[in-house]
């Protein structure tokens, strides 16, 4: 990528040092904090015109990515409708059209009732999202929430689904959770602290009263842990819960009586760290938790009797297996597992011998779908791998019999026969042998390596499965290969797997990234001089961490809205997120963990070095990793570079941490990424 006649911006420098007593960090770009300050404005708005000026020679491939992206889309398409309480549901899109059409029947070859059209509501707007849309017990009422601003700030707002107005009731600042009462007048929600955002009330609202007037049932006192709502499957109770990263605790009330006292479930542990996930049906409630069992069981405990010393063992833990979720149904439990990194189901019936689900490709991702019915022998689950697109199937839960009822077209010449997909283990520095799942266009694989593309995320225990992306077909079929590294700070092969990427032992995640990079490279999958990564968010941490650590490794990084200002961060409790992440990064307020972030924190590790070419993206308002981190690591980058690679910062002043919110619109971001590394690999556009 040539650069020529076109200046980078340089952001001034204003002495700001941070000091906690005993240690000084000088912070020359803690001033583009100011979201308010017209010069962050002229800072941000330079980064980006020197970005398009950079691209420029590359809009006519951006443009052609946009539209192969959008040409294996199809235009008119709907969703598989599920039952709920006497109707089917399901949203369609039409063609050219950027949002989904929400709409419902009483038969499935009956006629639709609207609910929402999105395009409609979106129309004025840069930015629109539905968080939540929560039917009525009596079918009559709709609660939707929705957010204009892509700050995940969501205002609820009601509509009378027999008249199609849309009710005086609005309720701003929320979440968007969402649960109603019975009485299909009550509806509780979750209030955010309007500095931190962090969900922290739950307060009751009745229909046609004020909204000032609503009653906080629940307040969260406890910094480090946020709430949540949600209604049980059969509708019997509403259910409250408060977490934090290592553990919760749960509220609940008969959903008959909205004016009732909260109940505890079972009160919060933070010494042993207990997790409890409850779901009641019958006689029972049935519960996974990690009590007693890394890798979760399922436990039960009659209705009335929800402390833990009247807990029975359902589902004992198992060392190979990590139980992700249950499913519950009237006389059947279907777990969520992964086993080896790989996610299946096992059928537990009431009555019977437990069964797996079988499947015939060993890399796949697979989760439970829309199963709200109670009463049914039917359970409903989405497949994909890295060259099968998204599915839906139906399992008879008594036989075993699995039904196809979609699977996602991909328009134009395609078929998973073109690709494959390939799943190896790579032992890195300490002796742990760390998942790696690939995809390439079969034919185009070289011997002398490809350019390959490596993603990875690993924090939270959030797993990354291989999953199918039609986008990233265009890559794969200009002779990229795309590689997932499933590190620690994940949870693929288990809670031991998250709890040796996280804290103390975060830097095992960037270890683990460096060591299957250059085994990728060693083995023939990658060309070292055509070597890219990628993450975002946390995943953006990685980037800044392996940039610094192996600067030589990458010929270019995309990192989105990524998190690398960690210790100023997590030191500052008034941002978002902050308090609730001590878990998860540690709490710098104390020594060990204030020494071990800033050893690995990108802003604060930047050196004088060469570094790979480079290309950021941001949102303005993003609420979950704010602008100013991207802005000042780009800043710091800039002054510290040694190379004549290209260094881009890209905001969307108009979005968050998500991104565009329209069908199509989002891909523009993604065919600009793309030429970034097509370019780079100096490939055939």
């Amino acid at each position: 990528m040539v650069i020529n006649n076109v200046q980078a911006p340089v952001a001034k420098e204003v002495p700001y040092l941070h000091e906690n007593g005993v240690d000084r960090r000088e912070d020359p770009y803690y001033w583009l904090k100011d979201r308010e300050n017209p010069d962050v404005t002229a800072y941000l708005t330079a980064e980006n015109d020197y970005c398009t000026k950079v691209m420029a020679p590359f809009e006519e491939l951006q443009e052609t990515l946009f539209k192969e992206i959008v040409g294996r889309i199809k235009q008119d398409d709907d969703s598989v409708p599920y039952h709920k309480n006497g109707y089917w549901y399901y949203y369609r899109f039409e063609s050219g059209k950027e949002y989904p059409i929400y709409e419902r029947k009483t038969a499935l070859n009956g006629p639709a009732a609207l609910l929402l059209d999105l395009n409609i509501m979106a129309k004025g707007y840069a930015y629109y999202n539905i968080a939540s849309l929560q039917v009525s017990p009596d079918n009559h009422l709709l609660a939707f929430s929705e957010d204009t601003v892509s700050r995940r700030i969501y205002t609820i707002k009601f509509k009378d689904l027999d008249s199609g107005e849309i009710l005086e009731d609005t309720i701003p600042g929320t979440s968007g959770a969402i649960a109603w009462a019975n009485d299909n007048r009550t509806l509780f929600y979750t209030l955010l602290d309007k500095e931190t955002l962090r969900p922290f009330q739950v307060k009751k609202h009745v229909l046609g009263t004020p909204v000032s007037n609503d009653e906080v049932v629940f307040e969260e006192m406890d910094a480090t842990f946020y709430v949540n709502l949600s209604r049980s499957k059969n509708g019997k109770f509403i259910l409250l819960g408060s977490f934090a990263t290592l553990t919760n605790e749960y509220r609940y009330i008969n959903a008959d009586r909205p004016d009732m006292d909260w109940l505890i479930f079972e009160p919060r542990n933070r010494t042993e760290e207990v997790e409890y996930f409850p779901e009641q049906v019958g006689e029972y409630w049935y519960i996974r938790t990690n009590y007693q069992a890394r890798n979760f069981c399922i436990m039960r405990c009659r209705i009335g009797h929800t402390g833990r010393s009247n807990w029975e063992l359902v589902v004992k833990n198992r060392d190979e297996v990590l139980v992700e979720d249950f499913d519950i149904f009237s006389d059947y439990l279907v777990l969520t597992e992964r086993k080896a990194g790989i996610t299946g189901f096992q059928v537990f019936p009431f009555s019977g011998t437990p069964f797996d689900i079988p499947f015939e490709e060993e890399a796949r991702m697979v989760h439970a779908s829309n199963n709200a019915e109670m009463n049914t022998t039917v359970f409903r689950f989405s497949y994909q791998s890295m060259t099968t697109p998204p599915s839906v199937f139906d399992v008879d839960l008594k036989t075993g019999t699995k039904q196809l009822l979609k699977q996602n077209e991909v328009v134009g010449d395609f078929s998973p026969s073109y690709y494959t997909s390939e799943r190896i283990m790579v032992k890195v520095r300490d002796g742990v042998n760390v998942p790696v799942s690939l995809v390439y266009k079969t034919d185009m694989k070289s011997t002398n390596g490809n350019p390959l593309l490596l993603y990875g995320y690993g924090a939270y225990g959030i797993s990354m499965d291989p999953y199918f992306s039609h986008s990233r077909l265009s890559l794969l079929d200009r002779g990229f290969v795309f590689a997932i590294a499933h590190i620690r700070g994940g949870e693929e092969m288990g809670r031991v797997w998250y709890e040796m990427g996280r804290q103390l032992h975060k830097k095992n995640s960037f270890t683990d990234f460096i060591d299957v990079a250059e085994f990728l490279v060693k083995h023939g999958y990658a060309n070292k001089e055509k070597l890219f990564a990628m993450g975002g968010s946390a995943g953006g941490l990685l980037m800044g961490a392996v940039m610094n650590m192996r600067p030589d490794l990458w010929k270019g990084v995309i990192a989105a809205v990524p998190f690398v200002d960690v210790l100023s961060t997590m030191l500052d409790d008034t941002i978002p997120l902050t308090t609730g992440e001590y878990d998860e990064w540690g709490n710098p307020n104390e020594p060990h963990y204030y020494d071990y972030i800033k050893s690995y924190s990108p802003y604060d590790n930047i050196q004088e070095t060469d570094y790979p070419n480079l290309l950021i993206t941001t949102g303005l308002h993003d609420s979950q990793v704010q602008y100013w981190e991207p802005a000042k690591w780009m800043a710091r980058l800039r002054k510290m570079n040694r190379s004549n690679n290209v260094l881009l910062l890209k905001t969307n002043m108009e979005t968050g941490h998500s991104g565009d919110s329209g069908r199509f619109e989002r891909f523009k971001e993604t065919a600009f990424d793309y030429s970034f590394l097509i370019a780079l690999a100096n490939l055939d556009q």
